[in-house]
């Protein structure tokens, strides 16, 4: 990014706030010091002449408002000040002056200070990059970078445009997504431009250039973050509509029943509503710099207000409840198509496509060493799939509708779909030269943090949660049902989803979450658009409000709390400013406060209000008493459970093929799971209950926190003891069916108690993760 856009995206102090201020308090001073000295006239000549920049800066304000077609509370300020200097309180005047040129510093200092967060995602801005040119690597400006290039990343540089890894990498991910564990990833996987190489130099290829890349996105964002005026700026001016005329009448009654133009002045005076002008603001930019500290992207105070107003929640399902890094289970082939044939067809033609599902096929191919070719003639069908040309061949990849309708459908693939249906996952067909010629089967596992998101969101008052994906409803409606989703739109095209956010949309305020292309149209449509992750800052964040830079849906949680919080700030200074002021109007029109003392007042309350605004920087996301786990740990304690894995799938195909085993088998097989059960996973357990969960413990809430999950490991103790116990009964020529059924019945109990205690596991280490 050139120096022209850092400069364009961060502020720097406003110069004419700092020398409003100085020019005021000097002369201030200066007219002070001559009084005491009896200069009076000299005195009343410089405080006179101090109220000249704050009169320039008010004017200015004024007629930019009118120009606006927009109330504003600044025309109080003015007349106070005028008012003043006619009836010979130039001391008045000039306090006044400095009150509302130190105000705007004030707000000035604490804008900047709010947006500290939004101007540190640019800290990291690529500079340079190395492309292979002519058998060398040069340096080139990031601009000049093209896709297709073949880059260099030495250990330290940012990533300079968002690419496809050619080898193994160590990245620092916290300046694009906030994350500040370094992340481990492998040759296939795509990387972010703004991402920092914290490991040894490694080789890319350009899949974007820098204008299209990820960190020219967040620049577009937070250029649009820091301009927009935000709704409760308005809102407070609506305010005003009302504010400004009471004061009028107010001032005026009393000038009328007293003739007392000072004690009239009195009432202007404090009636000056700086809280009003400064604090909303304020307060609205803190929340979106606080959410930006947690990896959330908002783009105007708008949708900040609109975020907190939500009452309706759609998420599309993959990539967003899902992890959308599907893995590959089978693939289902036609006669005379080889298996890694389909696949190597099919990862070509995805390259050229941002899905995430298309992102996991490529990986897949990636890992099984082949080299892809260079697809052509690519045309991408929203929500449905993609075609082009793949070594000579005319290659259609996406949903069995989208493929059926260039190829009849194969025998096959009746049966394939009912399985998939049955058991889970995803599936893409695959069409080669006008022929069904197979269809990969993915599995697509949810999210880590989805099942806490979601029961959150609830929490948080979200009474309807809907989930909207292309996927066939019995798939459908099995992974709603898993994760407690309200509502479950099952074979919605782009149009489809569109509709439902519009219908949705009568009496509530709706927002929906997304990350693909054929989100676009329904994230535009929503009162909130949210993208989701790292595809947020391409197709479906040019449509959004709201972009989750973190990769994790848990933090669209504490952007709603953030939002609230925000929200719920700006009011309590609306109302506490403009009802202190009009208590101290009162006390003023009694004749009780007098010009100068209420301009001394009146800043007190301005900076009283403006702290109150700053409150929303500090909004909590984590629950009193508990302590977050020190960077890497999170991932560390999961790994723990990647260990045991290969055992928990040996447990379900013994389960499986039990019934059919020969009698001599059996017995073998028992001991020899029961040895594995022995040796890997009771010690695993044991530690937990020992060590790890006092651990925790200390850095959760509560008297026994872990209990529940301890608990866990009694039953698991106890499904070992009797399968232990039932193996040794077990005669060496087993011909006991009841006993059969059994031990089925235990591996299976043991296999599902032992996954899901492992998911609690890892949901919890993962919400104990250390904040950014």
């Amino acid at each position: 990014m050139s120096d022209e856009a850092m400069h364009r995206v961060i502020p720097k102090p406003c110069v004419t706030q700092l020398t409003v201020v100085s020019v005021t308090a000097l002369l201030l001073t200066a007219g002070g010091i001559l009084h005491l000295a009896g200069r009076v006239e000299l005195a009343r000549l410089l405080w006179l002449a101090s109220t000249l920049p704050a009169l320039v800066m008010l004017s200015v304000s004024i007629v930019r408002a009118l120009r606006r077609r927009e109330p504003g509370v600044d025309i109080l300020a003015l007349l106070s000040i005028c008012v003043a200097a006619a009836v010979g309180e130039s001391l008045t005047a000039a306090i006044i002056s400095l009150m509302v040129a130190s105000g705007g510093a004030l707000e000035g200092f604490a804008q900047n200070r709010a947006r500290k967060a939004l101007s540190a995602l640019l800290s990291r801005a690529p500079h340079e990059a190395h492309r292979f040119e002519d058998g060398e690597w040069r340096r080139i400006e990031p601009e000049a970078a093209c896709p297709g290039d073949r880059l260099l990343v030495r250990a330290g540089e940012s990533v300079p445009v968002d690419g496809t890894l050619l080898g193994e990498a160590a990245l620092d991910e916290s300046a694009v997504t906030g994350e500040s564990a370094v992340m481990a990833r492998g040759a296939g996987h795509a990387v972010r431009s703004g991402v920092i190489n914290a490991g040894a130099p490694f080789e890319m290829i350009a899949t974007a250039a820098a204008r299209d890349s990820t960190f020219a996105g967040i620049v577009r964002m937070v250029e649009t973050a820091q301009r927009s005026r935000s709704r409760a700026v308005r809102l407070a001016d609506r305010y005003a509509l009302l504010f400004v005329p009471f004061t009028m009448i107010l001032a005026g009654g009393v000038w009328i029943a007293t003739r007392d133009v000072v004690r009239a002045l009195a009432v202007l005076v404090v009636a000056t509503p700086c809280p009003l002008i400064l604090a909303v603001p304020v307060a609205i930019v803190s929340g979106i710099s606080a959410c930006a500290k947690r990896g959330v992207l908002i783009k105007d105070g708008g949708a900040l207000e609109r975020l907190a107003s939500t009452q309706v929640l759609f998420f599309d399902k993959t990539g967003t409840l899902t992890s959308g890094r599907a893995k590959l289970v089978r693939i289902e082939c036609s006669e005379g198509f080889a298996s890694d044939f389909v696949l190597h067809m099919a990862a070509s033609l995805a390259q050229a496509s941002p899905h995430v599902v298309a992102e996991s096929v490529t990986l897949a191919a990636r890992k099984r060493g082949m080299r892809l070719a260079a697809p052509t003639e690519v045309v991408e069908s929203a929500g449905a799939g993609v075609s082009g040309n793949v070594d000579g061949k005319r290659v259609v990849i996406g949903s069995f509708g989208h493929a059926a309708a260039g190829a009849p459908a194969a025998p096959w693939s009746a049966a394939f779909l009912r399985r998939l249906g049955r058991e889970g996952g995803s599936s893409l067909f695959v069409d080669i030269d006008g022929v069904m010629a197979g269809a990969l089967w993915l599995a697509d596992d949810v999210r880590l943090d989805t099942p806490r998101a979601l029961r959150l969101l609830r929490q948080a008052g979200i009474a309807r949660l809907g989930m909207l994906t292309g996927d066939r409803r019995d798939v459908a409606e099995a992974i709603g049902a898993s994760l407690g989703v309200t509502e479950v739109y099952a074979e919605q095209t782009p149009a489809d989803k569109l509709a439902a956010i519009q219908a949705a949309q009568k009496g509530a305020v709706v927002a929906m979450v997304g990350d693909g292309i054929n989100d676009a149209p329904a994230l535009a449509a929503a009162d909130v658009g949210i993208a989701m992750g790292a595809r947020g800052v391409a197709a479906s964040a040019e449509a959004a409000d709201v972009v989750l830079l973190a990769d994790r849906l848990d933090r669209l949680v504490d952007a709603l709390r953030i939002a609230r919080s925000s929200r719920r700030i700006a009011v309590q200074c609306v109302m506490t400013g403009m009802g202190l002021s009009i208590a101290a109007m009162i006390v003023a029109a009694f004749g009780l406060l007098r010009p100068l003392e209420g301009a001394v007042l009146q800043e007190l309350i301005d900076v009283a209000v403006l702290g109150n605004a700053l409150r929303a920087l500090r909004t909590a996301t984590r629950p009193r008493g508990m302590k977050a786990l020190p960077p890497g740990e999170s991932g560390r304690l999961r790994a723990a459970h990647s260990e045991i894995e290969p055992l928990l799938d040996e447990l379900r195909r013994i389960a499986y093929q039990l019934p059919e085993l020969p009698g001599a088998s059996v017995k073998a097989e028992l001991e020899r799971i029961n040895e594995r059960l022995t040796r890997e996973l009771l010690p695993h357990e044991e530690r937990d209950d020992l060590h790890l969960y006092p651990y925790l413990a200390k850095r959760l809430a509560g008297d026994d926190p872990m209990a529940a999950l301890s608990g866990s490991h009694r039953e698991i103790f106890r499904l070992v003891f009797q399968l232990r116990r039932l193996a040794a009964d077990l005669p060496a020529e087993d011909n006991d069916a009841p006993a059969r059924k059994e031990i089925q019945r235990l591996l299976f109990a043991l296999d599902e108690i032992v996954r899901v205690h492992c998911a609690q596991e890892d949901e919890l280490f993962d919400s104990m993760e250390e904040d950014v």
